[in-house]
């Protein structure tokens, strides 16, 4: 197969997936922005307003970067790993097993399609987060790469989610007893400096914590991570999903009868 007929391929992959959730944007971009608002309302402004600051911050511009965040991670992983178990369940994704599409460009595909959702929620987010606070860019590029990086991270988690599971059942038990406990467990609503020292040492097991610190630094200037670590933590997770969804699908495990 030809770089042309592999790039034509790649693109027929991505722009399903990116129109797959724009076609159905009320369900997908418009929910997180209400899920955010009411955060905010709740959280921002009438428990904040009991908190005080937090690092320096009045704690609604505190958590701002955290949410913005968690609406991320639960977009992209959701995207793909709905979208991908639909093609087994459909039984499409074989066709794409036996062309000569490579596996690595399949991945791509999927993943691009929840970076995609990731990108535009974070968007939504952000406009809903002017109405609150303003947002001052502490460093843009930080800010990027986190979302980027984030985004990549958790759509291979939801595909790897998605070629495990054997019901629709099981494509919700990963988001609702592990991803939603590190996320709230993650730093995005308090400082890690906040705990006792048994539990700050323990939070530093949470890889959503170095996501949310990375972030909030771009945001905000202030992190309980160190920001270089956080990254380095971020790439290793990334490359091991990614060789493992690799694997599986070389091995044919799930996506084969």
């Amino acid at each position: 197969m030809n770089v042309r007929a592999q790039w034509i391929a790649f693109n027929a992959i991505l722009w399903k997936e990116i129109l797959r959730f724009s076609r159905i944007w009320v369900q997908t971009i418009l929910p997180p922005m209400i899920t955010t608002l009411l955060y905010y309302v709740i959280f921002g402004k009438l428990i904040g307003k009991q908190i005080g600051e937090v690092s320096g911050f009045a704690y609604i511009d505190y958590i701002v970067p955290g949410l913005i965040l968690m609406a991320v991670i639960t977009n992209s992983y959701g995207n793909v790993v709905a979208s991908f178990y639909s093609s087994k369940f459909q039984r499409s994704i074989e066709e794409m097993l036996v062309s000569p599409l490579p596996n690595y460009l399949i991945v791509l595909g999927f993943v691009g399609g929840g970076v995609a959702r990731g990108i535009a929620v974070s968007i939504a987010v952000m406009t809903v987060t002017v109405l609150f606070t303003s947002i001052a860019f502490h460093s843009i590029w930080i800010v990027i790469s986190v979302l980027l990086l984030t985004s990549v991270l958790f759509s291979l988690g939801g595909l790897i989610n998605a070629i495990y599971a054997k019901s629709f059942d099981d494509i919700t038990v990963v988001p609702t007893f592990v991803l939603t406990p590190l996320t709230y467990l993650g730093g995005v609503f308090y400082s890690v400096q906040m705990l006792p020292p048994f539990w700050q040492k323990l939070s530093l097991a949470n890889p959503i914590l170095y996501m949310v610190n990375a972030f909030r630094y771009g945001l905000l200037g202030v992190s309980d991570v160190n920001v270089g670590t956080a990254f380095a933590a971020i790439f290793l997770f990334i490359a091991a999903l990614a060789w493992f969804a690799l694997y599986l699908l070389g091995r044919g495990h799930g996506v084969r009868s």
